[in-house]
């Protein structure tokens, strides 16, 4: 027998964190440290916070947001029933707050120089969700002068003059 292991994990899939959500709603992005102080646990305020320090060129700042996103992931994600590997997939949206701390940390790391770091987090991101990276690339670039707005719609209108 050859392929995959046939024996399939089970998903991982975090509670909602309707308080966090609306609170990030609401609040400036230059105010989201006050979000974090508010719900510490939350591996999206984190992430939202190490997005924010990154797109103002903070970059160490946004590496060690992203780091402690990171571990309250971790947490969140033992507390789950996670034992350290097995899917962790973006389309539950409750999963998406430790993805993009996972992110996060995998970027500011490449930028200070941690290929290692780099690699193990790739990895990480791969096996919790194939498709991960690439939607947090496309979603939440968080460079710096990054515009969060998104692109507008252009349109054409076809009919007689």
């Amino acid at each position: 027998m050859t392929g995959d292991n046939l024996i399939s994990e089970p998903e991982t899939l975090l509670p909602a964190e309707p308080e966090v959500l609306e609170a990030l709603r609401r609040t400036a992005r230059s105010e989201i440290a006050g979000i974090v102080q508010v719900h510490p646990t939350s591996p999206l305020a984190w992430a939202e916070l190490a997005d924010a320090t990154h797109s103002e060129g903070r970059i160490l700042e946004s590496y060690a947001y992203a780091r402690v996103g990171y571990h309250r992931g971790l947490d969140a994600l033992r507390k789950a029933g996670w034992r350290g590997h097995g899917p962790i997939p973006w389309g539950h949206e409750p999963n998406r707050g430790v993805l993009r701390a996972l992110f996060a940390l995998r970027r500011g790391a490449e930028e200070i120089g941690e290929a290692d770091e780099v690699s193990r987090l790739t990895a990480f991101l791969m096996d919790a969700d194939a498709n991960a990276i690439s939607i947090i690339a496309t979603l939440h670039t968080g460079s710096p002068g990054f515009d969060p707005a998104p692109p507008t719609e252009a349109f054409v209108i076809r009919g007689e003059d």
